[in-house]
């Protein structure tokens, strides 16, 4: 059981860094030079995540200031908005459940405001896309925890 934690937990990271460098390369391509150095600081901020282990205060810490620079970032371009999603597994990784809960409707709030926002209106999709995400997302990362609680118990 454990492999397959371990490839999910992979794919997550390949997830959000790969949104990281997309999101970076369009900023390039728009000539949004400090925009695109943001990204590969939250690039390199969010590879720091996986060393804290164990260490709680730090990696609540290490949450708020991912969390932080991917605000600035989605409010100031939008294909950064949708690296919220690998991030809510951070969410349901770090917190204790109460806590992940609430950072999971308000990320997933944060998202969807900041795509309406670049894209001038709210639309349906941008509200019911992000949010079917927020909860599969939820429902895939607590089905690994109890997962992981049943191997190692």
């Amino acid at each position: 059981m454990d492999v397959p934690l371990r490839l999910l937990s992979w794919a997550v990271h390949a997830t959000a860094y790969g949104l990281l460098a997309m999101a970076a390369v369009v900023a390039l391509r728009d000539d949004h030079v400090a925009v695109a150095a943001g990204g590969a600081l939250l690039a390199l901020l969010y590879s720091c995540g996986p060393t804290l282990q164990g260490r709680e205060i730090a990696r609540r810490v290490w949450l708020g200031l991912v969390t932080a620079g991917w605000a600035v970032l989605a409010v100031a371009a939008p294909s950064f908005v949708w690296l919220a999603f690998p991030l809510l597994f951070a969410y349901l990784n770090v917190l204790p459940l109460w806590g992940a809960m609430f950072g999971v409707a308000v990320l997933t709030s944060a998202a969807i405001l900041a795509a309406a926002w670049h894209a001038g209106e709210l639309t349906l999709p941008l509200l019911v896309g992000p949010g079917v995400a927020a909860v599969v997302v939820t429902l895939l990362a607590l089905a690994c925890k109890a997962l992981r609680a049943e191997t190692d118990g």
